[in-house]
């Protein structure tokens, strides 16, 4: 099975960017949707960003779009959610998922979960 590792979470300042990647160990990312969430503190985990395997369909939270983009690059296994213009609202633990129900916004259609990577963007 397929384990997401994320990387690339920091501190930035509001109005800045970030990109954040997320790695397949295990096996690669073929033949699944990709997507990242986000969970804030107190508040729900909620859905970014996702791509297909061969990165012809993407989708995005309206919260973000516009600003952030997920890309795939199949020759490294990995997948990249661009961030700019990051806000203070922003700030949560982004995490990766995988799972074979396409490019979709729910969670619990995704198998495969990362531990999270932090983001802190500060006003």
């Amino acid at each position: 099975q397929v384990q997401p590792v994320e990387s690339g979470g920091g501190l930035v300042q509001a109005g800045g960017s970030l990109r954040l990647s997320c790695a397949a160990s295990g096996r690669t990312f073929g033949g699944y949707a990709v997507a990242w969430f986000r969970q804030a503190p107190g508040k729900e985990r909620e859905f970014v960003a996702a791509v297909s395997w061969r990165g012809s369909t993407s989708i995005y939270a309206d919260s973000v779009k516009g600003r952030f983009a997920i890309s795939i690059d199949n020759a490294k296994n990995t997948v990249y959610l661009q961030m700019n213009s990051l806000k203070p609202d922003d700030t949560a633990v982004y995490y990766c998922a995988a799972g074979d129900r396409g490019v979709v916004r729910a969670s619990p259609w995704y198998n495969y979960w990362g531990q999270g990577t932090q983001v802190t963007v500060s006003s």
